[in-house]
């Protein structure tokens, strides 16, 4: 590793330690690494033990050595330089309310992911912001690429991503039509050729920026193979081209493919079809036609818009707007649908759904609101500045986010995970209400009959020390005498002068109810659960108290099974 690389990563490390009660967290100085040299991401298996070696030598120190050694090395570190507040999205130039229509094209190779949702929300609110048009075009033209299942999913998620916000929805599949009718233009006014050589010799003579022998053929004979991609060239034999310049600087611009013969069986048009157009033809016809004002998407696209730029100019269409966003590297989160769909197919994977995928199925079903991965995509904002996410760093974002939105509806309700039995002696029996949610009132309270006898956590249990005051949540304060638990006081305000913690709790009763929360790494919490729970619907929210918030997934006799979804 580079000597100034070290030096940096022990700078960010110190930093971190310095911001976190000194402790640097490895995830968030790797993304700060990767940030500032996006070309080590290869190597990032070979680098991770000499960053852990470095970062447990800063975590040995201290937060006092820390910070002497953060002023001594880097003291710009130690005052970051404040966030500028973002109030929403900048303005699009050129955009008229009412009369702005944009696009998410996604590919139906599985659900939508982190990134889908990132860049479908910038697209949605732009949309909102205008009273626009969103269309959600699904770009299936590729028959040997297409996970059928996505045709529903993609819609799916996308809907409830931007809160039903999308206009309209295209398959490109079923606009061949469209494509053939402006290829057949363009071939015949002369800006269009059938190609029939060998990929490798027209790659040579392209190189050398040489026209091949089929770019000048009368237009007639191009019609003539035109016609014959329908039914007498193989796969391979025939390609339609763009005439552009063979001498343009960019070798990728020089006369691009934008038809060829693909006789895979298409999972929606069977056999219907053999000639299939290439992305940069169908994009650009499709954005004429469905009068897109503005183009958003990742910078990644931005030659691609070069080439689509010659089907515009002789048509002599206007062209939309054209705006790119960064990259955004998600680090610790895999995000690849061929590669998760093997995953599935092999049973390493429940499915789309299961609670360790960053896809939107399993987030949707953990409980996590569009409303907070629309927010995430604006505080990013759209920024041409590449960006680096932690998973960490990611769900502690969304996480925030999400709870603004669900935590002021989300009833409260006891969860005794790994429950054991207590015994308080002296106890008094009491009836204890509890409001269900404690800033609205309104919302009603729970009710508990309580004595001597107590569901304690096992946890809770075991740390339970001699002569030290202990609290029941709203309930009663006690002490460890010996092995016996002694109530002392019902007030809170003898707990607050000497107290040593507050615990959950459940009475002994024959109304509790069996829990079950599925956690994020797929174990399961198990325990007891107040009566109230039974009431519940599947798909409710709730915060299980001390615990988390909770997604009600499904009812299995006396048992509720719940997703989690953060703290």
């Amino acid at each position: 590793m580079d000597k100034q690389i070290k030096e940096d990563i022990k700078n960010w490390a110190l930093q971190n330690a310095f911001k976190y009660n000194g402790k640097a967290n490895q995830g968030a100085v790797i993304g700060k690494l990767l940030a500032e040299h996006p070309e080590l991401k290869k190597e990032l298996k070979t680098l991770s033990k000499e960053i852990s070696a470095i970062i447990s030598e800063v975590n040995k120190l201290g937060p006092e050595k820390q910070k002497k050694e953060l002023e001594k090395r880097a003291p710009e570190l130690l005052e970051e330089k404040p966030k500028e507040k973002r109030t929403g999205l900048k303005p699009l130039k050129d955009a008229e309310k009412g009369n702005v229509a944009v696009r998410f094209a996604p590919s139906p190779s599985g659900p939508l992911h982190l990134g889908h949702a990132y860049g479908l929300s910038i697209n949605s609110e732009y949309a909102r912001m205008y009273n626009g048009k969103l269309i959600l075009r699904i770009e299936d033209t590729d028959p040997a690429n297409i996970y059928e299942p996505g045709y529903e999913l993609v819609p799916t998620d996308a809907n409830w991503l931007t809160k039903n916000n999308v206009s309209e929805v295209i398959i490109q599949s079923d606009r061949l039509g469209h494509y053939y009718n402006h290829m057949e233009k363009l071939i015949a006014a002369g800006h269009a050729y059938v190609c029939t050589c060998d990929p490798d010799e027209f790659r040579e003579l392209i190189i050398k920026k040489k026209a091949c022998p089929c770019r000048d053929l009368p237009v007639k004979d191009q019609g003539e193979r035109w016609a014959k991609m329908f039914g007498e060239y193989k796969p391979g034999e025939a390609v339609c081209r763009i005439k552009t310049d063979v001498a343009h600087k960019n070798p990728a611009m020089r006369d691009w493919p934008a038809m060829r013969i693909n006789e895979h069986v298409h999972p929606r048009q069977g056999t219907k079809h053999r000639v299939w157009p290439l992305m940069n033809f169908s994009v650009a016809i499709d954005d004429h036609l469905l009068g897109l004002t503005h183009v958003i998407n990742g910078k990644e696209h931005a030659d691609g818009a070069k080439r689509q730029k010659y089907i515009f100019d002789y048509f002599k269409w206007k062209r939309p707007a054209y705006i790119n966003w960064g990259r955004i590297n998600f680090i610790g989160l895999e995000l690849s649908c061929s590669k998760t769909k093997k995953k599935i197919e092999y049973g390493e994977y429940d499915d789309w759904d299961d609670i360790r995928l960053p896809f939107m199925p399993a987030l949707r079903r953990r409980g996590f609101q569009p409303g907070a991965l629309i927010k995430f995509a604006l505080d990013i904002g759209l920024t041409q500045t590449d960006k680096t996410v932690t998973k960490e760093e990611f769900f502690m974002t969304l996480a925030a986010f999400n709870k603004e939105i669900i935590d002021p509806v989300s009833n409260r309700y006891f969860f005794v995970k790994d429950p054991a039995e207590a015994a308080i002696k002296q106890a008094p029996e009491q009836k204890v209400e509890i409001n269900l949610h404690p800033e609205h009132p309104g919302k009603g309270k729970r009710t508990f009959n309580c004595h001597e006898k107590f569901y304690l956590s096992k946890q809770d249990y075991a740390s339970l020390k001699t002569n030290k005051l202990y609290r029941l949540m709203d309930c009663l304060n006690f002490k460890k005498k010996g092995k016996e638990l002694v109530f002392e006081s019902k007030a809170y305000k003898d707990y607050k002068e000497k107290g040593e913690m507050i615990m959950h709790w459940l009475p002994v009763s024959k109304d509790l109810v069996e829990v079950e929360v599925l956690m994020p790494d797929k174990t399961t919490a198990k325990g007891l659960g107040e009566a109230g729970l039974s009431r519940l619907k599947v798909g409710d929210i709730v915060q299980l108290e001390r615990f988390g918030f909770c997604r009600l997934d499904a009812k299995k006799g006396k048992t509720l099974k719940f997703w989690f979804a953060h703290r």
